[in-house]
């Protein structure tokens, strides 16, 4: 019976956790269900990047 109760209350605490994180993604501060994942690709590259690039001839 603890067993039960146990594996009830780990279920809750991850609903709970994924209730959060949906509320939070509505209001813009992660990305977590139902936000696709961003074109990295598509991103600018940083300053840094071209410091480390080859010198090109």
């Amino acid at each position: 019976m603890e067993t039960v109760i146990a594996f009830l209350l780990v279920v809750a605490v991850l609903v709970s956790l994924d209730r959060l994180m949906l509320w939070l993604e509505g209001r813009g501060h992660v990305r977590w269900r139902r936000t696709g994942r961003r074109d990295l690709s598509a991103e600018p590259t940083a300053g840094l990047d071209s410091l480390l690039e080859e010198p090109r001839p």
